[in-house]
């Protein structure tokens, strides 16, 4: 299984009913063979905006439909356009007195279903206008440009002049306006898959239509910020060509459907900074809008900043595939309220000790990928370069000379601050509530073992693991103990690697991320944690 489907057969019915338990939809009958998407609140006492096209792109186009946006949506099979039946049904189904603006992307199967349509329901005596949207400029110079996600722009537009009463010419002339001001240009990493297809994606690739069609060029973006210039600096130079180099722009970062939330938030922060800050007057929120499938990529529009254009986007609407739009600015900052130990006052230093430090730091470093791959098998993959990074920052903290390493007390508080602020994860925190345990039962006179022992209390109240658990704490309670019964180091590095080991047969874990892991999954796995925790012990005993 690739992908969270049903039938094949059945993705485009059942998507709009999804949609249709949550949106302000209402959809026609399935026995019809056309698919409608229609407000559940139309009245028909103004101007219908309706829309439509192939499916594939949801939102696009029923998650659109909503007061201030669609009267009503047509949708087809996956990339292919719906008939001539469907769109006429939805112009009866909306359609008052007040007439109805069909907006249409520019793509032969749309225009003539649309257009047909358009004829035959003007023929009936409604009143019917269409605008053709064409903001791809992929292809200068081609007769047809594509419609894109600059589609989605005209809908808010013209659905807040028809929302507001404005007269079919008027809403008309708007749209056109909108159409004739659009720039898109997209960039995916790989095409799209079809629900039964198989898996076959082709490489990175620039000027993409939305239906899986080949990109212009292929491109090979080594980074975010490549991918956006690849991008912007086409579009930029296109709609410098259209309109006075300088003029202020509405930006519309569209997600072609297979980018992550992460992935989004890195090209908007990447798309910023390409533009000039002055000419960024507003910033649709990114969000998938008009998508190509699961295809892994993104597209830029850009609409000239008009006074009209702002003010119908920025109202209201009940469409639920809208995320609205926003005004950039500046990243502010403040200074938080942070423990800054760096200026305190260094104690007594000793370099045996910094000797031994070193040697585990090293063996950590050293350790990370080996960590990372055990820890890949039952959690996220990051124990090695957790450890690793609280490793380093003791290091410069060494490197720096803010370790009291001649004074017991002082330097476990020190590590433990350390630990806390730079080795990030819950082990970091664990390991910071075991050092500063440590270091005030140290300066209450208690000796090592028992200091620890006092820590690693501390931390089984706060983490809620016991031995046993399959945790650190499997490796660290017998090194201890060995310990406190007078034993040496070597003594307490054979008990931490014995706990460690012993984490193999534990195929039930109770705390961290192995307690979400199947037993078999498991079995004669040792706990990465504890599998860390064992090399500093016998790395210590060793130096």
């Amino acid at each position: 299984m690739d992908f969270f489907y049903n039938r094949p057969e059945d993705v485009v019915d059942e998507t709009l009913r999804g949609l249709a338990r949550i949106a302000p939809v209402t959809l026609s009958e399935p026995q019809h063979g056309i698919r409608l998407a229609v407000d559940a609140q139309w009245r028909g006492d103004r101007v219908a905006i309706i829309s439509g096209g192939g499916a594939g792109h949801e939102p696009a186009h029923a998650g659109f439909v909503g007061q201030g946006m669609l009267a009503a949506a047509v949708a087809g099979e996956l990339f292919t356009s719906p008939s001539v039946e469907a769109v006429l049904a939805a112009i009866r189904a909306t359609c008052g007195p007040a007439g109805c603006l069909l907006i249409i992307k520019n793509y032969t199967g749309d225009r003539l279903n649309f257009g047909l349509a358009a004829e035959r329901a003007v023929g009936e005596g409604y009143n019917v206008r269409s605008v053709i949207v064409a903001d791809d400029v992929a292809l200068p110079d081609a007769d047809q440009q594509r419609g894109l996600a600059g589609t989605v722009l005209v809908h808010k537009i013209a659905g807040h002049y028809a929302a507001a009463g404005a007269d079919l010419d008027t809403v008309a002339h708007m749209a056109e306006r909108v159409c004739a001001s659009l720039c898109s240009l997209g960039l995916a990493l790989s095409s799209c898959t079809l629900p039964g297809h198989a898996v076959d994606r082709r490489d990175a690739e620039l000027g993409l239509g939305i239906h899986n069609e080949p990109g212009v060029s292929e491109v090979d973006p080594h980074d975010a910020d490549a991918a956006i210039q690849l991008v912007v600096e086409p579009l930029l130079a296109a709609f410098d060509a259209r309109f006075d180099e300088g003029t202020s722009m509405i930006v519309l970062l569209n997600n072609l459907g297979g980018c992550a939330t992460q992935e989004m938030g890195v090209l908007m922060n990447s798309l910023l900074a390409a533009i000039p800050a002055a000419r960024i007057a507003r910033v649709v929120t990114p969000a998938a809008l008009m998508t190509s499938m699961d295809m892994h990529g993104f597209s830029v529009t850009l609409l000239p900043a008009e006074h009209d254009f702002v003010s119908a986007l920025e109202s209201p609407v009940d469409a639920i595939g809208w995320p609205g739009i926003r005004t950039p600015g500046a990243v502010t900052t403040f200074e938080p309220a942070v423990t800054d130990s760096a200026h305190d006052e260094t104690g007594a230093r000793d370099t045996t000790r910094e000797s031994l430090l070193r040697a585990v730091i090293d063996m950590l470093v050293d350790a990370r990928d080996e960590l990372d791959a055990l820890d890949a098998r039952v959690g996220d993959g990051d124990t090695g370069t957790t450890f690793a990074a609280g490793a380093r920052a003791v290091a410069a903290a060494l490197d720096e000379g803010r370790l009291s390493s001649g004074e017991d007390a002082r330097l476990a508080h020190e590590i433990g601050d350390i630990l806390a602020r730079d080795m990030g994860g819950s082990s970091g925190v664990l390991l910071s509530i075991l050092c500063t345990a440590t270091g005030a039962a140290l300066a209450e006179d208690s000796r090592w073992a028992q200091a620890l022992g006092h820590g690693i209390e501390r931390m089984q109240h706060y983490g809620g693991a016991a031995r046993g658990d399959r945790t650190l704490l499997d490796a660290l309670i017998p090194a201890v103990e060995a310990l406190a019964t007078g034993a040496d180091l070597h003594a307490a590095a054979k008990a931490a690697r014995d706990g460690a080991d012993a984490t193999r047969s534990m195929t039930r874990a109770r705390a961290g991320r192995s307690a979400y892991v199947p037993e078999n999954v498991l079995r004669d796995l040792a706990d990465p944690g504890a599998e860390a925790i064992a090399r500093i012990w016998q790395r210590l005993a060793e130096a």
